[in-house]
């Protein structure tokens, strides 16, 4: 009876050093992945959803005061108009 060795070496084939990596000869190509737009879209699809998640919820009570006050006639005022206009030029500008 024979027992052989668990990953001997074949004599007549040059054996492989641990370790050692084959090089392929020839043209190194580089490899590339393309996008289908409804890939595009989809990801973009699943980031604002993942915005719209994360950002804070609406407070209804809050949302109807608001309309209260914007439906109220004495409340639209100069000064009121010109804070509102600072705190718009401050958040596209600022």
């Amino acid at each position: 009876m024979t027992i052989d060795r668990i990953g001997s070496i074949d004599p007549i084939q040059p054996g492989k050093k641990p370790g050692q990596v084959n090089q392929v000869n020839g043209s190194q190509g580089r490899d590339s992945i393309s996008i289908s737009s409804e890939a595009v879209e989809k990801a973009e699809l699943y980031r604002t959803q993942e915005l719209a998640a994360a950002a804070p919820e609406l407070r209804a009570e809050r949302v109807a005061e608001l309309k209260e006050k914007i439906n109220d006639p004495s409340y639209i005022n100069d000064r009121v108009m010109n804070a509102t206009a600072d705190k718009l030029i401050d958040a596209l500008f600022g």
